[in-house]
């Protein structure tokens, strides 16, 4: 079965990245792949303060998803992790059709200091991926 993969942060950027991958997921009948990249200091997380963990948020979201009927797996990667490696992981793993991931906006001084999850999910995804800003 295909799979819409999400790189989910508990910020304005994952809320829309998780909202667009649902919708997806929903018109084309595939599994949803909910990758929490929550703040590791590195990646998507990195200069947000989000806390530890999105579990109260994800555990809402999976009461969401279930009451629903949807078909949707949750992946937390443990340790000091690269969240562009679990995503594209994510995707490798469960026949990923379409990626997700959310955008927010960073300055060209820190797209060259910190590199870009985004970026490197783009440039190395085996499927297509979608970018969206949060309030779009």
């Amino acid at each position: 079965m295909a799979s819409v993969i999400v790189g989910y942060v508990p910020a304005p950027e994952g809320a829309a990245a998780l909202s667009h991958a649902r919708r997806e997921a929903a018109l084309f009948k595939d599994r949803l792949v909910i990758v929490n990249v929550r703040t590791t200091g590195r990646g998507l997380g990195h200069g947000h303060s989000h806390g530890e963990d999105a579990s109260d948020e994800l555990d809402s979201i999976a009461a969401e998803l279930e009451a629903a009927g949807s078909d949707f797996m949750l992946i937390h990667p443990e340790g000091d992790y690269d969240p562009a490696d679990e995503i594209l992981a994510a995707a490798a793993v469960n026949d990923g059709r379409l990626i997700v991931v959310g955008l927010r906006h960073r300055t060209p001084v820190g797209k060259l200091i910190l590199g870009s999850t985004a970026q490197r999910v783009l440039l190395e995804a085996p499927c297509p991926v979608l970018c969206v800003k949060a309030g779009q």
